[in-house]
């Protein structure tokens, strides 16, 4: 529960290399946005892609649960299939206080896996990933970052319009494939509605109007 941007990228990139120029590439604006923190850009292959082999506070550990992708088995219907990554190219980024980590990145997947079949317990059957190419799905909950001791709808404002700028920067590289913005900013572009929307809209947000502008651009618009 709570207000959530949903986002997927794509990329046709054939060789590593390519496809971390371009997550280099989209970190870079990301130094220049009001994020409390941009990690590093990090590479891991094979069995460094378990997020099960990391504790619960190591720094990699959220970023690769998030690159796993749940597939739905077309043959079981109420089944599904978690898949790990076998190559993953991203990083890390912190909005701000109360917003979940905003992660970014490209990974490669196995074009089959094993399962369990679900029918035949104890049985293995392959199955058909269709996860071609380099990609990245992930979410960020900003919801909580509106609360009062997290710097109330200021910062949540900031945290929100900062991972959709990220998503603007992705485009601009031509590797986003879809959005998902619960709070309709994504699509609308209005501050006021924005705030409206995470339930707490307060006039005083008008004379932040100058400095969301200098973060994130004109598309920003703020009426009262």
């Amino acid at each position: 529960m709570g207000l959530t941007i949903h986002y997927n990228l794509r990329s046709a990139s054939r060789w590593p290399q390519q496809a971390f120029d371009l997550v280099a590439r989209l970190r870079s604006p990301a130094l220049d946005l009001p994020f409390e923190r941009v990690g590093d850009v990090v590479e891991l292959q094979g069995a460094q892609c378990n997020y099960e082999q990391y504790d619960r506070d190591h720094p990699h550990r959220w970023l690769l649960i998030q690159a796993g992708q749940y597939l739905d088995d077309p043959k079981r219907q109420g089944y599904s299939y978690r898949v790990s990554p076998t190559h993953v190219i991203a990083f890390s980024t912190l909005p701000g206080p109360g917003c979940e980590e905003a992660n970014f990145g490209l990974c490669r997947y196995p074009a089959a896996v094993e399962v369990e079949d679900p029918i035949r317990r104890g049985r293995k059957r392959p199955f058909t990933t269709g996860l071609g190419g380099w990609r990245w799905g992930s979410f960020c909950k900003t919801q909580y970052a509106s609360a009062a001791d997290c710097g109330g709808v200021a910062n949540f404002l900031r945290c929100h319009l900062a991972v959709i700028k990220m998503l603007d920067h992705a485009q601009k590289l031509g590797i986003l494939e879809h959005v998902s913005d619960e709070g309709g900013f994504w699509e609308k572009r209005d501050v006021k509605a924005l705030a409206q929307e995470v339930g707490q809209w307060n006039e005083a947000i008008a004379g932040l109007a100058g400095q969301l502008r200098n973060w994130f651009g004109d598309d920003v618009t703020v009426t009262t």
